[in-house]
């Protein structure tokens, strides 16, 4: 008998739930991030993700349906024409310059000395300064000029009034009413979204996202070549400035919410190999990273972090955290030495190479996914997935994966 979506829902949340808990499932959970792959296998264009709400969903919707992994997401829905009035100047998107997905342009959009700027004031520097840079809507804004303390009696409220009167911030304000009311027109439909995919049955895995606190900066503040600069230039202002991102993230993240998806994403993409010596790793990266993830733990969270690149030789630091408690997707870690580390310590997942999934034959596929099955799986702890989303697979080598982990990996 077939079963109904509500009872492969809760088949598939189970399964991830146990492997999450270090608790032997079933058989090994599959995690498929599927980015812009229902443009590929659909024929739908990418543009239709921020351009065409109902096209995008059937497209979304048919992809999570013919594949069938326990957990499946998918580049959501965001209206073009948000973007668009807001003119971003660090980011593209289909239909807007970028080729297929969205691409992020880094910039130093911060300079070398504005760190007192930004952790005395952050509301003024982002007010004044940040977005002004990163945004052709929000331009106008550097004209403001800093606002009066109270000992000044109304003079703030001054300093408010004039500059809102001028022509050029009386543009911005009304451009970003047009922005309010884009958002509001499409929320609701923005929410369906990711309910309607839950609604076939696959339950959803990560609730928000975040940064560690070092990447805040160095993606969208000072740029990886600033950053870089500043651990030999200025070493005790970039770690004053990390220290106080944490703080700042710390006070503004909310806390669980019984009944919500109460998993917190946290991609890192400048602590890996590659990017910065095991030295720096541990003055500049690690010490806000893990305050970060203990202080979501704290809140009743369940950090699910992304390890962009090469982690191998930093496993041991995961032995800092707590046990079952944080969730590690590797990306080209050594998965086998992963866990050996980290075996009943925390949950591990990914090492499916995408480029594997582009160019390869599907018993390839499958002969990866045995090695990674064999070793990786035993006594649960492991989430089957790719190193990253598979907007550019192959249908039929990204269906070996499923298929044969749905088939080999019964735990007996």
């Amino acid at each position: 008998m077939e079963k109904t979506t509500e009872e492969l829902y809760r088949e598939r949340a189970k399964r991830v739930a146990d492997a999450l808990q270090l608790k032997v499932p079933d058989r090994v959970p599959l995690e498929i991030a599927f980015g812009y792959f229902p443009s590929k296998y659909t024929g739908v264009p990418c543009e239709a993700a921020y351009y065409d709400y109902d096209q995008w969903l059937a497209a979304c919707k048919k992809t999570v349906l013919d594949f069938g992994a326990d957990v499946s997401s998918v580049q959501p829905f965001f209206p073009g024409k948000v973007l668009e009035l807001i003119d971003p100047k660090n980011m593209m998107w289909p239909g807007q310059g970028a080729f297929g997905t969205h691409q992020f342009i880094e910039g130093e959009f911060m300079k070398p000395d504005e760190y007192d700027a930004l952790l005395g004031d952050p509301t003024d520097y982002m007010l004044r300064f940040y977005w002004p840079r990163v945004s052709g809507a929000m331009k106008p804004f550097k004209m403001i000029n800093p606002f009066s303390l109270p000992a000044g009696g109304y003079r703030g409220i001054f300093t408010l009034a004039d500059a809102l009167s001028t022509p050029e911030i009386a543009s911005t304000i009304e451009r970003l009413q047009k922005v309010g009311k884009e958002l509001s027109k499409w929320r609701s439909k923005m929410v369906a979204f990711d309910e309607e995919i839950q609604k076939l049955g696959f339950p959803p895995f990560v609730g928000s996202l975040t940064l560690a606190p070092f990447d805040v900066i160095s993606d969208n503040l000072r740029g990886m070549k600033g950053t870089m600069l500043d651990m030999y230039r200025q070493p005790d202002k970039l770690l004053e400035g990390v220290d106080g991102v944490l703080k700042r993230m710390l006070e503004i993240i909310p806390p669980a919410v019984p009944g919500a998806v109460n998993t917190m994403a946290i991609p890192l993409h400048r602590g890996s190999e590659g990017f910065m010596s095991i030295k720096q790793f541990e003055k500049f990266y690690w010490p806000t990273l893990k305050g970060l993830i203990l202080g979501l733990i704290d809140k009743g969270l369940m950090p699910l972090v992304f390890y962009e690149g090469d982690y191998t030789s930093r496993l041991e630091y995961l032995l800092e955290l707590p046990k079952g408690k944080v969730f590690a997707h590797f990306d080209t870690t050594d998965m086998f030495r992963a866990k050996e580390v980290l075996n009943g310590h925390m949950c591990i997942c990914g090492n499916v190479p995408c480029s594997l999934l582009q160019s390869g034959t599907p018993d390839e596929v499958k002969a990866h996914a045995k090695k990674l099955i064999d070793v990786c799986g035993k006594d649960g702890g492991f989430i089957m997935s790719t190193r990253s989303p598979v907007d550019d697979a192959k249908p039929d080598t990204l269906k070996a994966l499923i298929d044969f982990t749905i088939e080999y990996s019964v735990y007996r």
